[in-house]
């Protein structure tokens, strides 16, 4: 069986942007991003998923991705 792992390390050295900065942003804690970040969620709100994408301004294809 696949599973979706987050890219979001990947995007946030894109953008050049630091776990604080971004768990500010998007109004959610550093513990529960670095939990996403990790792969360490088994779910994810999409207001999350939305505020994550504004505040790096990517597509969420671009933070997940599903691996065979």
């Amino acid at each position: 069986m696949g599973k979706i792992i987050f890219k979001l390390d990947e995007m946030m050295a894109k953008r050049k942007i630091s776990l604080g900065s971004l768990a500010e942003e998007v109004g959610i804690t550093n513990v529960n991003l670095s939990k996403i970040k990790n792969n360490h969620v088994t779910a994810v709100r999409f207001s999350t998923l939305a505020a994550l994408c504004e505040a790096l301004d990517c597509q969420v294809g671009d933070l997940i991705e599903y691996i065979e």
